[in-house]
């Protein structure tokens, strides 16, 4: 199937609705970078792909692709309809935005957003993506992906969702971080040769000082 899509576009044909439709979501997985940016925009409009078993890379660039292909709606209600299959490829700042349309995010697509995404948005900026599905992520808190979201969030913003979740950082935290010191044997060879040089004439002067003093 590879093969013969390569061929396809090698020849110089674009993939249009019902080539992608041919492709749908058994092989769409299979497109590489240069295939994928042979996607002709508007054809997303009416194909049926799901990329959500894709590669990270073939998310962002779908996604992208298909954020263009709606711009056109993207202020009305049909929006995340039309662009939820590709959300896997969204960046924070377009999950934000959504949030602000109360678009009422299921909880299985939340599970399939890109993971640095999840992590850069707040607990009110999850409640206002999922709004009347927000109590469906207690029920999935130790999924991983969820459970990371968790451990980098304060607790007390966490208490404010009111749907139980525990796991994060208690109020007044601090986190140590042991400094990391230069080893010896990563010196310069220069620099540790005139510390030997020295230690004596140190280890004199400190002899010297307790002496009269």
């Amino acid at each position: 199937a590879a093969a013969m899509i390569n061929r396809y576009v090698s020849l110089g044909n674009r993939l249009t609705t019902p080539a992608l439709n041919a492709i749908g979501a058994t092989y769409v997985c299979l497109l590489n970078a240069t295939e994928l940016n042979a996607i002709d925009i508007d054809s997303l409009k009416t194909a049926a792909l799901d990329p959500s078993a894709c590669s990270q890379p073939t998310k962002d660039i779908l996604y992208n692709k298909a954020k263009r292909a709606f711009s056109d709606q993207h202020n009305s209600r049909a929006y995340y309809l039309l662009i939820k299959p590709y959300l896997g490829g969204a960046p924070g700042i377009d999950l934000k935005a959504l949030g602000k349309d109360r678009v009422n995010m299921d909880i299985e697509t939340f599970l399939k957003l890109r993971k640095d995404s999840l992590l850069d948005l707040t607990p009110t900026e999850v409640k206002d993506l999922l709004g009347v599905n927000l109590s469906q992520l207690k029920t999935v808190q130790n999924e991983s992906l969820v459970r990371e979201w968790i451990h980098s969030q304060k607790q007390s913003d966490l208490d404010k969702l009111n749907i139980g979740l525990s796991g994060g950082t208690p109020e007044g935290y601090i986190n140590f971080v042991t400094p990391k010191f230069q080893t010896p044997s990563s010196a310069p060879l220069g620099a540790v040769a005139m510390v030997f040089h020295l230690l004596p004439a140190l280890l004199l002067s400190f002899l010297m000082m307790f002496i009269f003093s």
